[in-house]
């Protein structure tokens, strides 16, 4: 499998998709120009804009810096995977771009096919002792089953949108795209399985530290409702678990020769 989305290529990705200028770029540190939906959508300034609109003026959108490398936190925004910032975007993809559907750009004279890839774009929340997220981004072709797992990072090459291209045509999907998602699912599922889980251990061995002192301090104690209470909190917070979400996705139409 590709390697895993880092949170730098996913900004970029993500503003860049939305026509936000990337305005300076170094290790660890970018600084974003937002335009005025991303300023509404992001920034919380809902009493600015509606006095902006009001008198006719021309509002001016806030510039973000990120930071992404602790050692800079001071240096602008440290955004990082759990932080409110990220979260924030994750939701905002969410409502506004769970599912897309666009065609590969080409000028073309002679007719030409356009293949169907199912594109998802997904977090995986691991929560224990510590809580960390992975960003995958996987893309299926429809009609052979190849997997693609740095979909994202290809899509950087090409140029796509909303309508097809004059002398393209597009072929119908043999895999359907529920069938597709039961695929993607099982890999994500393998790839989680096939890493070591070091964390994982360490939380057990900590619950149950934690478990068998609460079962000390209520020894000689008859509220045992109280105690179960106690066992279910840390229960829940350091019980290992797994999960993972789909953020966004959608059927994009491109060229025979993208995965090559």
């Amino acid at each position: 499998m590709g390697n895993p989305l880092n949170i730098e290529q996913f900004l970029i990705q993500f503003f860049t998709s939305h026509h936000c200028e990337i305005q300076k770029q170094e290790a660890g540190k970018m600084t974003v120009q937002l335009t005025i939906d991303m300023d509404k959508a992001l920034m919380n300034r809902p009493f600015y804009w509606q006095y902006v609109e009001s008198t006719g003026n021309i509002g001016k959108p806030k510039q973000l810096t990120f930071i992404t490398d602790p050692e800079k936190a001071d240096e602008g925004e440290w955004i990082h995977f759990g932080s409110p910032r990220l979260e924030q975007i994750y939701q905002y993809l969410s409502k506004t771009s769970k599912f897309i559907h666009l065609y590969e750009n080409v000028e073309v004279m002679n007719n030409t096919m356009l293949q169907p890839w199912l594109l998802t774009n997904i977090c995986i929340m691991y929560e224990g002792k510590q809580k960390k997220e992975e960003l995958l981004s996987i893309g299926l072709n429809l009609i052979n089953g190849t997997f693609l797992f740095d979909m994202m990072q290809r899509l950087e090459k090409i140029q796509l949108k909303p309508k097809i291209s004059n002398h393209c045509y597009t072929i119908s999907p043999l895999i359907k795209v529920k069938s597709g998602l039961l695929r993607i699912e099982s890999y994500v599922e393998s790839y989680v399985n096939n890493m070591e889980h070091q964390w994982a251990l360490e939380s057990i061995q900590l619950l149950k530290e934690e478990t068998m002192m609460i079962h000390h301090f209520y020894e000689d104690s008859e509220e045992e409702t109280d105690m179960n209470k106690e066992i279910e909190e840390v229960t829940a917070r350091l019980q290992p678990q797994i999960t993972f979400d789909i953020i966004n996705g959608g059927i994009l139409y491109l060229t025979e020769n993208f995965s090559t």
